[in-house]
């Protein structure tokens, strides 16, 4: 059976190469994506050969992989290509937390890993349910607005606003939610965020460090509760906007103790 597994995998993004390394299947990857961050060691480990929306296709071939992952529709130039050279691809398209959790069970389970997968999974199941329980005595929970860019401003991905709920807070835009690209999660103008009169705000913006001052600076923004209360945050890109077990675990805790914090001091 062993020898039916893939022993030389591309990971186009950061989520499945996290993940096999908490498996402890890292020797089977053999490139990785250039905005690779978790773990930390696998930049030094392992070969750069992608960016997100592009990638050194000759680089991959040259590494004769025998599995690629990728991610979403965003991806799908770089998976044709590699397929027309005749590589095996599997582009996962996870949305949501129940999403993300079946795509990781699915890799589990390609390197051979089923049960330990289940296992990791179970636990990290159990630990989201604990939480949300244990807010749902809370009195008050906090609006949230969370920024996954600024110019454009767009809103939440649905499962960053999954995880806040869970982790206590109420997406000011779960509407928006449900829209799977960027481009539809746009606000037309800052007059939405106003009228939500936010209790927080959570700014990751992926690629480029947030700045919780320009957001306080922004006109008309003073009158938000966020900004009078000085609750403006930043979870980094790589530990909530990555669709995999950083968002889980780390993504996870980070907003469920500024929720605390929150309740703590206001409700």
């Amino acid at each position: 059976m062993k020898n039916l597994l893939p022993t030389r995998i591309i990971c186009l993004t950061e989520e499945t190469t996290e993940w096999l390394y908490l498996l402890g299947q890292e020797a089977r990857i053999v490139g990785i994506s250039g905005y690779t961050v978790r773990p930390r060691r696998a930049r030094q480990e392992k070969p750069k050969v992608s960016a997100f929306l592009s990638a050194k296709v000759d680089k991959i071939l040259a590494l004769e992989p025998d599995c690629v992952f990728g991610f979403s529709d965003l991806q799908a130039d770089i998976a044709s290509a590699l397929i027309k050279a005749g590589v095996q691809v599997t582009v996962f398209n996870q949305r949501s937390v129940d999403e993300i959790f079946a795509m990781l069970y699915q890799v589990a389970a390609m390197v051979g890993e089923a049960e330990q997968g289940l296992a990791r999974l179970q636990a990290m199941r159990a630990r989201l349910l604990q939480v949300q329980a244990l807010t749902q005595a809370w009195p008050r929970r906090p609006r949230v607005y969370f920024e996954e860019w600024d110019e454009p401003r767009i809103s939440a991905i649905r499962w960053v606003s999954e995880l806040m709920g869970m982790a206590g807070g109420d997406d000011c835009f779960p509407e928006l939610a449900r829209e799977s690209l960027g481009k539809n999660r746009i606000l037309a103008s800052d007059e939405l965020v106003l009228a939500r009169a936010p209790d927080m705000v959570i700014g990751s913006w992926c690629g480029k460090k947030f700045r919780p001052d320009k957001v306080s600076a922004r006109p008309g923004w003073s009158a938000l509760p966020a900004v009078r209360d000085a609750q403006i945050f930043e979870i980094k890109s790589a530990d909530i906007l990555q669709p995999g077990p950083a968002a889980l675990t780390d993504g996870f805790e980070q907003l469920h103790e500024l929720m605390k914090q929150w309740v703590e001091r206001y409700a």
